[in-house]
């Protein structure tokens, strides 16, 4: 046989393993192999290979029959069933350590095989690696069980997870409660303190009024049941009005000759010697003609300005002083009424101009 028997006994020794193959089978392999080495060695040194047939017919493998003993007695048999039967002594395994040529045979075997054997055991890998690449112990198919026993699941997931949102949410309006009970406690405690603001401002007023009436009556002119304070602000009519009231007062309001003349003294002793209109509660803003006092009665008494009349035999001037006119002359644009400091006369005024005011407050 020549170097080509070789790899044929090999690539067999692999196709006969399969992807399967047992242990034994793989020992067996390896023995094969070793003896290919052994006969690889042989032949390099020159030595004829020589195998003996055996068994019942005595035939040699493959056709004739070659007659010779080799240095380890190998010899080839066959067993009952056809099969070739090869020990280490047929393959030309060194039975003993004392023999240098199979020492050598099989150092040189190994070299000339060893790329045959690597290409041997990559055949193998590449035959046996989808097998072992894949699952040997595949998954089996869900059933219907088992997808309904994964629904049930997820429904019971599912309900647990609303179970918590009910929970949350039952927390949450138990909280919105709590604060709308709060902010209905602190708009009760706001209402309160508006209602105690009130209280004092109130209060602040009727003191201001009450501290104002007393101060007119200490500081101004008493007259009977009435007060009357000047105030020296320059101030229309209903801004005067304004702050006469919110002093515990009214303009003045002098109601019959007796009050006139106190008031009239009253005001030429704090003027003098100037002569400056002052403020009274008297309008006919409602109606014109139709004069009332602030507190909205009629007035009953009047001291309009009269011009002088001129002396028997005196020539009347080619023209008049516009103060020297009867009052009331303004019509619709003059509405309120203004007294006199020097004589304690009445002249009726723009409401919008600005004059000094007196004010009366009750005794």
């Amino acid at each position: 046989m020549g170097k080509k028997g070789v790899p044929c006994e090999a690539a067999g020794g692999q196709g006969t393993a399969g992807v399967a193959r047992s242990r034994p089978r793989e020992n067996e392999w390896r023995l094969r192999k070793a003896g290919a080495g052994a006969e690889a060695g042989r032949l390099v040194r020159g030595q004829p290979q020589v195998r003996e047939g055996a068994g019942t017919g005595g035939g040699s493998r493959g056709g004739a029959p070659t007659h010779g003993e080799g240095t380890g007695g190998a010899m080839d048999t066959r067993g009952a069933s056809g099969k070739e039967l090869e020990t280490p002594e047929a393959l030309g395994l060194p039975i003993g350590m004392g023999s240098n040529d199979s020492l050598a045979g099989n150092s040189k075997g190994e070299e000339v095989l060893g790329t045959k054997e690597t290409q041997g055991e990559e055949e193998e890998e590449e035959t046996t690696s989808p097998i072992s690449s894949s699952n040997p112990f595949p998954s089996p198919s869900p059933t219907p069980e088992d997808t309904i026993s994964y629904i049930l699941g997820r429904l019971s997931g599912l309900d647990a997870g609303l179970h918590q949102l009910h929970i949350r949410l039952h927390t949450l309006d138990t909280r919105v409660v709590q604060l709308t009970q709060g902010l209905r406690q602190l708009r009760d405690a706001t209402s309160d303190t508006h209602d105690s603001v009130q209280a004092l401002k109130e209060a602040q007023v009727r003191a201001e009024q009450e501290h104002g009436r007393l101060e007119g009556c200490l500081k101004g002119m008493r007259l009977g049941h009435k007060c009357f304070l000047l105030s020296r602000d320059f101030e229309t009519q209903e801004a005067a009005q304004a702050r006469c009231k919110a002093r515990g007062g009214n303009l003045a309001q002098p109601a019959d000759r007796q009050q006139m003349d106190a008031l009239g003294r009253y005001l030429r002793a704090s003027l003098a010697p100037y002569n400056w209109p002052v403020w009274l509660g008297v309008n006919d803003r409602r109606s014109e003609g139709l004069y009332l006092f602030e507190n909205g009665q009629r007035v009953s008494f009047f001291a309009w300005h009269r011009a002088p009349s001129p002396e028997p035999g005196a020539h009347p001037s080619a023209a008049s002083h516009p103060l020297s006119l009867d009052q009331p002359n303004g019509g619709v644009l003059e509405n309120c009424v203004a007294q006199a400091s020097d004589d304690g006369s009445w002249w009726d005024h723009d409401c919008e101009r600005r004059l000094y005011f007196v004010c009366e407050y009750p005794f």
